[in-house]
């Protein structure tokens, strides 16, 4: 067996920068290829955000995200909310469908344990909540109104008591997970969420589960080189329910001593990447910081620390190939002012670029381009 060819982790981060479209700025909307992976908007507003940074021109505040019905937004992977392309729901709602009880308990996280409690199989559950949806998204509805309406048609021990809530209610990750196999999608800019039915809903799939192999080849469209742990981590599950969708015809590669592997066709590409001179904005969810291999595109630990806490994660200062710093906002008044914590030293043209992209946040927040402020800490 060949030795694994070894890569850099530079040569890694600039070829994802370049596929994410973060160095040529997209025209119109639809033609973002990020889109083909979806766009989480977490928390809301970040969407726009993550839009604006691979947009010649940022959206207008009041610019309709779905192009018209062409795009959507549903929850899809890990229960996040995500703007997806219209056509690509059926394919997302098989790969959202759990392959076997493991899978399913798997994507529910730390709610799986109340499933467990009641002896109810997670499959079940979630064809039941799906069923519920279906039933009652006759019309739009407010999360809430929805969570009410679902809770009403399900079995009780799918609807444990909620203390911050103080009432028996659908879990919520179930809820969110089976949504979009009930014919979900989420009105854009709505607070609170608003829930609507799918002109041509997918329907729920079929029992024998879920079809990973589309969304694990975008992921490694999109993060190469990966494992098949990365790709569970993103889609929510884990290893063992992966593992049957995993191409076997990829190439093994060594980056910084992590082992991974890669698309045959990517591998040129990876080879020849490197570093461009930009600097983005991106928000806390956005697509880049979606990889499971943290480690390599932030590797320095307390810099992962400050860019991922576990509440109330900032935005990130992509320089090159560098997530150089974290920054949030603070809206004073009429003007926005953008504070940046810098994880090393920023050069001056960086820093002026980082000027101009902070003016397409404050067009994105409602904010005059001019009346943003972009303060840099002490690195």
């Amino acid at each position: 067996m060949p030795a694994a060819e070894k890569l850099s982790r530079d040569q890694v981060i600039a070829h994802r920068v370049a596929v994410h479209g973060l160095v040529e700025r997209a025209e119109r909307l639809t033609d973002l290829a990020v889109l083909d992976l979806g766009v989480q908007d977490t928390p809301p507003g970040s969407l726009r955000v993550a839009l604006a940074a691979r947009l010649a021109e940022p959206l207008a505040p009041d610019a309709d995200v779905t192009a018209d019905g062409a795009l959507t937004i549903v929850w899809t992977f890990r229960g996040a909310p995500h703007l997806h392309r219209t056509a690509d729901l059926p394919a997302l709602a098989a790969a959202g469908w759990p392959r076997d009880d493991a899978d399913a308990a798997a994507r529910l996280g730390w709610q799986r344990a109340r499933l467990a409690k009641v002896g109810m199989a997670a499959r079940a559950a979630y064809r039941e909540v799906a069923g519920a949806v279906a039933a009652v998204l006759d019309r739009p509805l407010t999360k809430s109104e929805l969570s009410s309406a679902v809770t009403g048609r399900i079995r009780p021990e799918l609807a444990p008591y909620c203390q911050p809530c103080g009432v028996h209610h659908v879990s919520e990750q179930l809820l969110r997970l089976a949504g979009l196999a009930g014919g979900l999608r989420i009105r854009p800019d709505t607070t609170p969420l608003v829930a609507e039915p799918l002109p041509d809903p997918p329907g729920t799939p079929a029992d024998e589960g879920a079809d990973l192999a589309r969304a694990v080849a975008t992921y490694l469209r999109f993060f190469s080189p990966a494992g098949e742990s990365d790709a569970a981590g993103f889609l929510g599950t884990n290893r063992r329910s992966v593992h049957p969708d995993w191409p076997g015809d990829l190439v093994a590669v060594e980056v910084d001593g992590r082992a991974a592997h890669v698309p045959a066709d990517q591998l040129d590409a990876l080879r020849a990447a490197r570093p461009a001179e930009v600097v983005r904005l991106l928000p806390p969810s956005d697509p880049l910081l979606q990889g499971r291999d943290r480690e390599v595109l932030v590797p320095d630990p307390a810099h992962r620390k400050a860019l991922w806490p576990s509440l109330g994660a900032p935005g990130a200062v992509l320089a090159g190939a560098d997530v150089a710093g974290a920054w949030r906002t603070r809206k004073r008044g009429k003007r926005l002012a953008l504070t940046v914590q810098p994880f090393r030293a920023l050069r001056r043209d960086e820093r002026a670029e980082l000027a101009a992209e902070a003016r397409r946040v404050a067009v994105v927040r409602r904010i005059a381009p001019d009346d943003v402020e972009v303060v840099v800490e002490e690195a």
